[in-house]
C-alpha cells in the first residue's frame, strides 16, 4: 500500500546495513547488498562512489559474529576503502584499527573513523564495476519483471 513503511529487516546485521546502505546513499554512493566479488565470498555491503571508488562494509552484530567471520581479509583486495558497520553496543576494541568504522542502526549511521584508502589496480576495478553493474540490473529487472527469471525464459 503506498506510504506504509516496509518492515524493518528481521535480522541485525540486515538492520545494520539498511541503515548504512541510507547514510552511503546520502554520500551518493550506490549502495548494494549481499554482493559476490567472487566465487566464496559474500560482503553485506558494497557500494560505488561517484568517482568510481569501491567501499566494503561488513556489518557485525555482535562478538560471536566478529569472532565467527573468517573471511573478512579476502574482501580487502576487492575495495579501495573497508569497513566495519557496528551497533552501539558491539566492543569496538574487537575491531582492527587500520580498517574504518561505522556506527549504524536500522535507520542510518555515521563514520566513526575514516578507512585508509588502498586503490584496486585497473583490471580489477573495471571486474568489480562490471560485475556491480550486472548485479543492479538484474536486481532491478526482477523487481520490474519476476517471471523474466523463470526457467527457459533466456
Amino acid at each position: 500500500m503506498p506510504g506504509q513503511p516496509l518492515p524493518l529487516p528481521p535480522m541485525p546485521g540486515q538492520r545494520l546495513a539498511r541503515g548504512t546502505g541510507r547514510m552511503l546513499r546520502s554520500m551518493d554512493h550506490a549502495v548494494l547488498t549481499e554482493f559476490v566479488p567472487a566465487r566464496g565470498l559474500r560482503v553485506d555491503v558494497i557500494s560505488l562512489g561517484p568517482k568510481g571508488e569501491l567501499w566494503i562494509v561488513e556489518c557485525k552484530s555482535g562478538r560471536a559474529d566478529f569472532r565467527s567471520d573468517r573471511k573478512w581479509q579476502g574482501y580487502l583486495e576487492w575495495c579501495d576503502r573497508y569497513f566495519w558497520a557496528v551497533d552501539g553496543d558491539f566492543p569496538v576494541d574487537l575491531l582492527p584499527e587500520d580498517t574504518g568504522l561505522i556506527r549504524a542502526d536500522a535507520f542510518g549511521a555515521e563514520i566513526l573513523r575514516m578507512a585508509p584508502e588502498t586503490r584496486l589496480a585497473g583490471a580489477r576495478r573495471v571486474k568489480v564495476q562490471r560485475d556491480f553493474a550486472r548485479a543492479a540490473a538484474l536486481r532491478l529487472q526482477g523487481l520490474c519483471d519476476p517471471d523474466a527469471f523463470i526457467a527457459g525464459a533466456f
